[in-house]
């Protein structure tokens, strides 16, 4: 009964404040589709969380919490992925023209050691990276798919990324 009543109370919340609440991320991010999957998400981890509501908080600064977490997280992921790509754990060239024989030589054997490198990782740091940075599952995802806690997920990406680190200044101190 007692879950009952949070769910109505839930229900009733979005609907008088969903439009709100949207608006409020959509400031946060400045766009609009993005707005509407974060939007989504907060849902989700709200009503996925309701048990853990305390009662003597306000129900709007809960989810308003939530919402500014869910924009931290994607700021977070921008971040990590714009500084995975830069620190050149993993070389993708986008050009279309036809590059130099020289420079695909060089570009497929960078790639190539990248992806050696990733694979001589430990199972479960590779598993988090792959997921993460080339199936673009969100830590959450990755947390519910691999049933882990969310905490588990984030230590192993922080030690995979740190062993990635040291084994690509380590590639590029025997290359020089």
């Amino acid at each position: 009964m007692e879950e009952n009543k949070w769910q109505e109370k839930f229900e009733d919340w979005i609907r008088e404040n969903g439009p709100s609440l949207t608006m409020f991320i959509y400031k946060q991010v400045r766009n609009k589709e993005l707005a509407e999957d974060l939007y989504q998400e907060v849902l989700i981890s709200a009503y996925l969380n309701l048990e853990q509501f305390e009662e003597r908080a306000n129900f709007k600064s809960w989810m308003y919490k939530i919402a500014i977490n869910k924009c931290r997280d994607f700021w977070r992921k921008q971040k990590a992925a714009q500084k995975f790509w830069e620190e050149k754990v993993y070389h993708y060239d986008m050009e279309c023209s036809i590059p130099e024989p020289e420079d695909y030589v060089i570009t497929r054997t960078s790639t190539k050691e990248m992806i050696d490198t990733i694979n001589e990782l430990p199972t479960i740091y590779r598993e988090p990276i792959l997921l993460y940075y080339f199936k673009d599952k969100s830590l959450l995802e990755i947390s519910s798919a691999k049933e882990l806690p969310i905490s588990t997920v984030k230590t192993r990406m922080r030690r995979a990324r740190n062993q990635l680190k040291e084994k690509t200044l380590l590639m590029e101190i025997a290359a020089n």
